[in-house]
């Protein structure tokens, strides 16, 4: 056996234990030396990680929505729970705290997660999957590699040599050399060799050796030559003999770099080059240096073998291998950066980016291009075909390249390497001073970065002043000490993003929308933190920022966080996706967002106050262009008492304008066609300033917004217009309220004008501050708006032309709607100031009675006893003016009737006529004794005039002789007959009734009251026959037989007429009537012949009013005459004044004649006559 193989097969074997030895001790965690490697902290592998955030949610915006929406519920309860009732509150607020505490414990769990994972968990599962994979290789390898390899046979030979002879015999030299050490050198040896070295080095690069003036920058130590170049390596060299021609050999280098941004990367990238790496460095930095070293001498070389011949440096030249030792490192540096920096995008395009940056490497791997804001070809939906863009976008926002170029210095200052001019004057002196006129074989290559940045035309649809962005980003540079391609990409996107943002700054202050976003402040460019964000002021507090996504270059709206803005996240998504389609539309899109911002504001207050609002109302186009041209959206809120009118909220580029309208269905249109039948505009600032009453136009084409408004022209004006346009869309929701409370009361009031001029009545306008009624009773309709709508003043004279009563009033008579601002119904109060004071009296003025001197007799009707003014309440605004006269027409005949009857006792000289009960409504009064009528009004506003209700009734009798002077009601008694309490004139109250109705009321009441007090004695006897006959029946029918009672002839009253009394007898054909006449004389007469008839024969026919139609069946009464006759001479010894003589009770053929004071007398004796005479002929 070959013992070189067997040598060799040994030491092959040797060293396949030696690695698996090793391999074996880094599995196990132990180092070459057998102790256990220290394990790296949880710091140290946590900053390993690299920072991802693609896909992740920063827990502050997370915090600020959940606040947002939150903050916006408790918004809207405070709005809406004061309206709800007590249940639906407590359930209200119940259900929202249980779904607010849940989202509460939700993000406190969110919150304490995110607070104890300190760790990059995205980035730790990415390292652990990469380590998966590492692992798997490194298996497969193993595998793959193991699979071939074989165990060499034993080397028997050598094992026995050792064996016998305790010694190898036939081991090669180059095996004992290896084994076998030579004697070392000593220290001083060592050093003194050292020494020896470093002076000839010293010596040579002074004297001959070509040093370029970048590495001038030089020291010798250890034997060795170290050149720093600033910002590019660090590197040293040695010589390989002490010989003169002897050349150098490359020992390390160490690039000057510093890798910032991600450090994660770091350990990829080692600032002195190790293993592999190194030793490539050191071949080719050798094989430079050699280029012109003749090769050493071969021994033993086969026969036929051709060297080949080294290459010799051109005549007139010295060599440079220095020079080409520095051209060499200084591409390797600027390669390693360049790759570094490649390294750097691509893991950019790992963590999110990689859709939106185009990374490439070209020239040879000299340049680095890197495309950002790369527009994603979109993939149209299954079954669909993908519309083409209208607006050409470019595929990309910009480039930015990186490349290795040459610096060269221009022709005029001699070419060659850019240099300074005295690193320039440094190299030309020590030329000369080295090689004379010769030259080197080398020179020394000028290279460096070259960072270009060039931004795509069109890119979101604008074009910006690249020179202007060029200045403002100052120069790009690489810089060795800190590599950041990230930092450096951020800051050329930044500066992109904000021309853009400034182009469209320009356009919105300068385009278009200039009349709206020109102010100052309106639209400001805002730069923090090199973030830049353009800063929209739309309305009032709401802001836009427009800002363009680092990453994929698109422009994103949102809000500013404002924490009743939670619900407009999809909105401003919507937005910003068609903004992204579409660039150009970023200005119709602000303008469109501005007015959607200030309707959702408005529909938001109008909804806290519960008010019904509407976007859109079916007008037609003609129809809404009587709002103006300058309206670019409305909002129209019904006014719930009155359908048909609307608050409209124009909203203009520059402010709100608010108009009153009305309007009309069409009742031929499909779809319920409105049109505006009236429109008023409105001056918020006068309704609010509360110096007068606003000025208002209303008509059927008012189309310009500025009619019927006041105009200041004035120097402040332009000044003033220039402030209101900065914040005249802030509406206040107390300012919204005023509106439709003053809108309210506008209706109300046009529709009280409408009725006024609908009867010819002149009315006027007044101050407000005295027309409502200082009274607690109407306390709760107040507003503080009350002192901005005028009051209405009519003449009594117009209004109550016709009406009765009407000289009981004042002059002026204020009309003032009410309630107004209220959701219950608008009210209208017209209050009447009467010329005298009539103070109420009795238990129902008592009981209406609201305080000392106001007394509130029904809802309708309010009256002020000090200052004698009657307030009216109608709920109906349409009909106020009817109700009122109705009501005046009722309460004015009220005052009259109980002012007459309060004289009647002074004037007639009626002492016992008193005034009893007074309530505007109503009057009671006892018109004789004891007895008493209550008069009320009833249908005061019909064609006939209106009726009376008469109510008769009993009261007690006075205890004293009335004062005549007084309007108290009188004492009374209540134990006096309490058995008898009816008043027989009830039966006669349809005929009383009529005597009102007849003339002016004042002596239709006194005659009223005559007749009354005249045909009471009438009454009363009919009364207490019928009385005493019903008690006899009772008790007859009781004794004998109540079958036998019922059948029993017997006689009825019946009232006939005014003062006209009939006793209905047996049969009903005899009867006696009673007739009051002249001079409180009273006839009693047989029924079957007329008052009237010329003679006392039998009656005829259509003789008189009582014709046979009015007799109809009647028979007279037999022996009547003789009746009448013994009736009298019956009553004789009762009256002993009486007689023909004293005219007191004179009989006449058909019946007697008497006065008042002797009816009752007259009545009895002649009614006992009669009945009898009738019972014995039946």
């Amino acid at each position: 056996m070959d013992p070189l193989a067997t040598n060799g097969t040994t030491r092959g074997a040797f060293d396949l234990q030696k690695q698996k030895a090793e391999a074996l001790a880094v599995l196990n965690g132990l180092s070459g030396n057998g102790h256990l490697e220290q394990e790296p902290t949880l710091e140290q592998l946590e900053m390993e990680l690299p920072v991802v955030l693609d896909g992740q949610v920063p827990l502050g915006d997370l915090l600020s929505r959940v606040m947002q929406a939150i903050y916006a519920e408790l918004s809207e309860l405070a709005e809406t729970l004061p309206n709800m009732s007590d249940a639906a509150r407590k359930r209200t607020i119940a259900d929202w705290v249980v779904k607010t505490k849940k989202q509460i414990v939700k993000l406190y769990a969110v919150t304490k997660w995110a607070r104890d994972a300190e760790t990059n968990i995205t980035a730790f599962l990415m390292n652990q999957n990469q380590q998966f994979d590492s692992v798997i290789g490194g298996l497969t390898y193993s595998r793959e590699s193991l699979d071939p390899a074989r165990l060499r046979n034993h080397d028997l030979l050598t094992s026995l040599d050792v064996l016998t002879s305790g010694t190898y015999k036939r081991l090669p030299t180059g095996i004992k050399k290896s084994i076998i050490p030579t004697p070392p050198l000593t220290d001083a040896e060592v050093i003194k060799t050292l020494s020896d070295m470093e002076e000839i080095m010293r010596y040579r690069l002074r004297m001959t050796e070509i040093i370029p003036v970048e590495m001038s920058q030089h020291r010798i130590a250890g034997g060795r030559v170290h050149f720093i170049v600033p910002g590019l390596f660090e590197t040293s060299v040695c010589m390989r003999r002490a010989e003169k021609d002897d050349g150098w050999f490359f020992v390390n280098v160490k690039f000057l770099i510093s890798v910032g941004g991600d450090m994660s990367g770091a350990d990829e990238f080692p600032r002195e080059p190790t293993g592999v790496l190194k030793g490539h460095i050191t071949d080719e930095a050798n094989t430079r240096m050699a280029y012109y070293l003749p090769l050493p001498e071969l021994v033993d070389l086969p026969p036929g073998t051709e060297v080949p011949e080294r290459p010799k440096p051109p005549e007139g030249t010295v060599d440079a291998p220095l020079v080409r030792l520095y051209n060499f490192l200084q591409m390797m540096s600027l390669s390693y950066q360049l790759q570094i920096l490649w390294y750097q995008a691509v893991r950019m395009c790992s963590l999110g980016w990689g859709q939106y940056l185009k990374v490439e490497l070209l020239n040879g791997n000299k340049t680095l291009s890197v495309s950002y804001w790369v527009r994603p070809t979109p993939t149209p939906a299954p079954g669909r075909t993908q519309l083409p863009n209208r607006i050409k976008l470019p595929p990309h926002g910009g480039t930015l390249t990186i490349s290795i170029i040459e610096n060269r210095a221009s022709p005029k200052v001699g070419g060659g390497p850019a240099r300074s001019p005295t690193a320039r004057m440094l190299s030309e002196l020590q030329l000369k001073a080295k090689l004379g006129s010769a030259r080197p074989s080398d020179e020394v290559e000028g290279l460096k970065f070259e960072v270009k940045w060039e931004p795509m035309k069109g890119t979101l649809g604008v074009m910006i002043d690249q020179n202007d962005t060029m200045a403002i980003l100052g120069e790009l540079s690489v810089e060795s000490s800190n590599l950041d391609f990230e930092a450096m990409l951020h800051k050329v996107i930044n500066a992109h993003a904000r021309a853009i943002l400034k182009v469209f700054q320009w356009q919105l202050q300068r385009g278009p929308t200039r009349n709206v976003f020109s102010p100052e402040g309106k639209v400001v460019l805002d730069s923090h933190g090199g973030y830049h964000v353009l800063r929209v002021h739309l309305c009032a507090d709401e802001v836009v920022l427009v800002s363009i996504d680092v990453r994929t270059g698109r422009m994103n709206l949102r809000d500013t966080g404002d924490l009743a803005a939670a619900s407009r996240g999809p909105r401003f998504a919507v937005i910003s996706d068609r903004l992204n389609e579409n660039p150009g539309m970023l200005q119709e899109a602000l303008v469109r967002l501005r007015f959607n911002t200030i309707v959702d504001l408005v529909e938001q207050k109008a909804s806290y106050l519960g008010l019904q609002v509407f976007r859109h109302r079916n007008f037609p186009k003609e129809e809404l262009q009587k709002l103006g041209p300058l309206a670019r959206s409305t909002m129209y809120i019904k006014l719930s008492n009155f359908p048909s009118h609307y608050l409209v909220l124009v909203i203009t580029e520059e402010d709100f304008r608010y108009a009153l309208i009305s309007v009309k269905v069409l009742p031929d249109s499909m779809f319920g066609n409105m049109i505006m039948e009236d429109i008023g505009w409105l001056d918020v600032r006068r309704i609010r300033g509360e110096k007068g009453p606003s000025e208002v136009a209303i008509g059927p084409h008012v189309e310009d917004p500025q009619v019927g408004q006041k105009r200041k022209r004035d120097v402040a004006s332009s000044t003033h217009n220039t402030l209101r346009r900065q914040d005249n869309f802030h509406l206040e929701t107390q300012t919204l309220r005023e509106l439709y409370a003053y809108c309210c009361a506008r209706v109300a009031y046009t529709k009280v004008e409408a009725q006024f001029k609908l009867r010819g009545i002149p009315y006027t306008h007044v101050n407000p501050t005295s027309a409502l009624p200082q009274s607690s009773a109407l306390s709760y309709m107040q507003s503080s708006l009350a002192l901005s709508i005028p009051a209405l003043c009519v003449q009594s004279s117009d209004i109550l032309s016709g009406a009765p009563a009407a000289e009981a009033a004042m002059a002026n008579i204020r009309v003032i709607p009410l309630n107004w601002w209220s959701d219950k119904g608008a009210q209208v109060v017209t209050c009447v100031k009467l010329k005298y004071v009539q103070q109420p009296v009795g238990k129902r003025a008592a009981a209406g009675r609201s305080s000392s001197d106001i007394i509130r007799p029904s809802k309708r009707i309010i009256y002020d006893a000090t200052e004698a003014v009657v307030s009216f309440l109608s709920e109906q605004v349409d009909t106020c003016v009817d109700e009122f006269l109705e009501e005046w027409a009722r309460v004015s005949k009220m005052v009259v009737i109980a002012r007459e009857v309060a004289q009647m006792a002074k004037i007639r000289k009626w002492r016992d006529v008193r005034l009893l009960s007074f309530d505007l409504q109503t009057v009671e009064f006892a018109y004789s004794s004891d007895y008493t009528v209550l008069i009320s009004c009833t249908d005061q506003l019909s064609p006939t005039g209106g009726s009376f209700e008469l109510r008769f009734s009993r009261c007690s009798p006075l205890l004293a002789p009335l004062n005549a002077n007084t309007l108290a009601p009188p004492p009374l008694i209540t134990s006096i007959q309490p058995h008898l309490r009816s008043n027989p004139h009830e039966e006669a109250e349809p005929y009383l009734r009529q005597i009102l109705r007849h003339g002016p009321l004042a002596p239709s009441l006194h005659r009223l009251v005559g007749i009354l007090r005249d045909t009471l004695p009438i009454a009363v006897e009919l009364d207490r026959l019928s009385a005493r006959a019903r008690e006899e029946r009772a008790s007859f029918g009781y004794g004998r037989g109540k079958q036998k009672a019922v059948e029993e002839p017997w006689f009825d009253t019946v009232v006939k007429g005014m003062g006209w009394w009939r006793v209905l007898y047996g049969d009903l054909r005899h009867a006696l009537d009673l007739r009051l006449m002249t001079g409180k004389r009273i006839a009693i007469l047989d029924a079957s012949y007329s008052l009237f008839q010329g003679n006392h024969g039998a009656p005829e026919s259509g003789s008189g009013p009582d014709g046979d139609m009015e007799r109809m069946g009647l028979e007279p009464i037999p022996d009547f005459r003789a009746l009448v006759l013994d009736a009298v001479r019956a009553t004789r010894p009762r009256t002993p004044d009486s007689g023909v003589g004293g005219r007191r009770i004179a009989p006449i053929d058909v019946g007697v004649v008497c006065e008042a004071g002797t009816i009752g007398p007259v009545v009895r004796a002649l009614h006992e006559r009669v009945l009898k005479k009738l019972r014995g002929a039946g």
